[in-house]
């Protein structure tokens, strides 16, 4: 179980997940934010379908893929949260936008 530590003075900002609102502290990573409100699956394996969470918060795993403001493929633990940006879980394989040089 994720949990923060105690007497954590920090300002805060809320964001969306899957249209709920989750209050986070800043310099979270939307990763932490959402493991601290106690979200347990960040996106879908696109081969079984089985749901998927943060495992290494590091970056080398990609199991914290998430869409963010439209936005697919964003790693959650590298990403840092901002007021207002709306997060939904990845569900499958992304389409990918070549216009945008092969990201999506």
């Amino acid at each position: 179980m994720f949990k923060r530590l105690p007497n954590l003075k920090r300002e805060t900002v809320t964001l969306s997940f899957e249209g709920e609102a989750i209050e986070a502290l800043v310099g979270d990573s939307i990763a932490a934010a959402l493991l601290a409100a106690g979200v347990e699956s960040f996106r879908n394996s696109p081969v079984s379908g089985a749901s998927r969470a943060p495992h290494c918060l590091m970056g080398a795993c990609f199991e914290c893929l998430v869409e963010v403001d439209g936005i697919a493929n964003r790693q959650a633990c590298l990403t840092t949260v901002e007021p207002g940006m709306a997060v939904r879980r990845q569900v499958g394989a992304p389409v990918l936008d070549i216009s945008a040089g092969g990201r999506s």
